[in-house]
C-alpha cells in the first residue's frame, strides 16, 4: 500500500478551534484511517495550551505517534503564518513502518560509540530511513550532540530548533505522552517508506576560495599565510558594489565539506556565521570548529539566490514521483524579512509538484504562476536552526530551508 498524507492549517486564535480545523483537513485526506505519525507545530500564542492541543490531535487522528513543537511561525499548504497565531498538522498513514521515539534523557553521552547511539535513537534498524529531531535552543548542546547522532545515522538526521520563545522554559516539545519545555525529542522511522531530504542554504558565494593556514577551535587566524582579518578586508574591498551591498545583511563563511573535489559548487559548502573579528590579532571567529587546510569562501544572504537554489533543488525532485507528504522547516530569518513578501518557500514546493497544465490553460491571459492550492500535503515551521544533510552528513544550519519528502519505498 502507498503511504497517504493529509495536512491542515488554521490561524484561529482559539487553540481548540484551530487544532480541530487543522485536523479536519488532514483527517479528510486520510479517509478516516488512524494515522501512524502526526506532526503538529504551533505558534507561541498556543504554547500554554499544548496539552489540550496534543489531546485533540490524538482524539481526531488516532496517531500511533504524535510529535511537535512551538514556533515563531507555522507553515501549512501554501501559507506561512508569520506574526500571527497558527496551528499546522501533517498526518500520515504509512503502512509497514516502525516508529521509535526518544528524548534527550534516553541518549548516551556524545562520546559514546556510534552503535550505542544508534540503538538509543532507534536508528540501528536495518531499514532505518530517517530520524526526525526537534530541540529547545536553550538547553541542548547540539554542537557535540548532533555530530554523535549523525555518526549513528549519517546524513539521515532531519529537524529543527523550536523558536516559540525568547527565554528558557518558554517552548513546548511534544513526543507521545510527554510534553517538555526543554531538551530534545526525536522519532526514528524505519520500513516501507522513503524520506528524501532537500537542503537549500540559499546564500550567494562572494570572492575567491581561501585556504585556512592557521586555526584554533572556531578561530581562523590565517588565510593563505596572512592574517585572516586583512584577507577578508581585501576581498570585500575588491567586490563590485552590488555584492558589497549584500554584506549589509551580515558576513557568512562557506566551509567546504569535501576537500577531495576539484571544483566546489553551491552544495559543497556548509554556511556559517562570521561572529566577530579582532583587528589586533588578525583572527575571525566563526560558528564552526575550523581546521588547517580547510577551504572556505565568503558568502552573503541573498533573496534571489535563495529562490533560485530552492527551485533548482526541487527541479531535481520533480524527476521522481510526487511525494505523498512534505515537512518544511525554514529559518526564521527567511520569510518576509528576506524575500519582502510572504509564503515564498511554501509556494516554491507547491509549484514544484503541481500537476502540469494543458497548453490552452497556460496560454490564458492573466494566467497565475503561483498555485492557489497546495500540490502536496505540507506542514512545517520557522525554526531557530535547521537540521539536514549536506554531502552525506547532517549539520545544524541557519538561513536554510530544509524539506523532508515522504514517498513510497521502491525496492529494498
Amino acid at each position: 500500500m502507498e503511504p497517504r498524507f493529509g495536512s491542515g492549517v488554521s490561524g484561529n486564535p482559539d487553540t481548540a478551534t484551530a487544532v480541530r480545523q487543522a485536523c479536519a483537513d488532514a483527517e479528510a485526506a486520510l479517509a478516516g484511517e488512524p494515522a501512524d505519525l502526526a506532526l503538529v507545530f504551533f505558534s507561541a500564542h498556543h504554547t500554554g495550551n499544548a496539552h489540550e492541543l496534543r489531546d485533540i490531535v490524538r482524539a481526531r487522528l488516532s496517531p500511533r505517534m504524535v510529535m511537535g513543537c512551538s514556533a515563531a511561525a507555522v507553515i501549512g499548504g501554501v501559507s506561512e503564518l508569520e506574526g500571527a497565531p497558527g496551528v499546522t498538522v501533517l498526518a500520515g498513514v504509512i503502512p509497514g513502518v516502525s516508529l521509535t521515539a526518544f528524548a534527550l534523557g534516553d541518549l548516551p553521552g556524545p562520546d559514546a560509540p556510534a552503535e550505542k547511539f544508534a540503538a538509543a535513537m532507534g536508528a540501528d534498524h536495518y531499514h532505518h530511513r530517517t530520524t526526525l529531531v526537534l530541540a529547545d535552543p536553550f538547553s541542548v548542546p547540539l554542537i557535540k550532540l548532533l555530530p554523535a547522532m549523525d555518526g549513528a545515522a549519517p546524513g539521515r538526521v532531519l529537524g529543527g530548533i523550536a523558536s516559540g520563545a525568547e527565554k528558557p522554559g518558554g517552548n513546548a516539545l511534544i513526543i507521545g505522552d510527554q510534553i517538555a519545555s526543554a531538551g530534545l525529542i526525536g522519532v526514528s522511522i524505519a520500513g516501507a517508506v522513503s524520506v528524501d531530504a532537500v537542503v537549500s542554504q540559499g546564500c550567494r558565494p562572494i570572492g575567491p576560495n581561501l585556504v585556512v593556514t592557521k586555526a584554533k577551535a572556531n578561530l581562523i587566524r590565517e588565510l593563505g599565510g596572512r592574517p585572516a582579518v586583512r584577507v577578508v578586508q581585501e576581498v570585500i574591498a575588491g567586490l563590485p558594489e552590488d555584492e558589497r551591498e549584500l554584506l549589509r545583511g551580515g558576513l557568512l563563511l562557506g566551509c567546504v565539506t569535501n576537500e577531495y573535489k576539484e571544483r566546489f559548487g553551491r552544495g559543497d559548502y556548509v554556511i556559517r556565521n562570521v561572529m566577530a573579528a579582532d583587528e589586533q590579532s588578525g583572527a575571525i571567529a566563526v560558528g564552526e570548529l575550523m581546521r588547517v587546510g580547510q577551504t572556505v569562501r565568503l558568502h552573503a544572504r541573498d533573496a534571489a539566490t535563495a529562490r533560485e537554489d530552492l527551485a533548482m533543488l526541487l527541479d531535481a525532485e520533480k524527476l521522481r514521483e510526487r511525494p505523498g507528504g512534505a515537512l518544511l522547516i525554514t529559518c526564521n530569518g527567511r520569510g518576509k524579512s528576506l524575500f519582502g513578501e510572504a509564503h515564498q518557500d511554501a509556494k516554491a514546493v507547491a509549484r514544484a509538484f503541481a500537476p502540469p497544465e494543458g497548453g490552452e490553460e497556460m496560454a490564458r491571459a492573466g494566467h497565475a504562476i503561483d498555485p492557489a492550492a497546495p500540490s502536496v500535503p505540507l506542514a512545517g515551521f520557522f525554526a531557530a536552526g535547521e537540521i539536514g544533510p549536506v554531502a552525506g552528513r547532517s549539520y545544524l544550519h541557519g538561513h536554510t530551508a530544509c524539506l523532508a519528502l515522504f514517498r513510497a519505498k521502491r525496492g529494498r
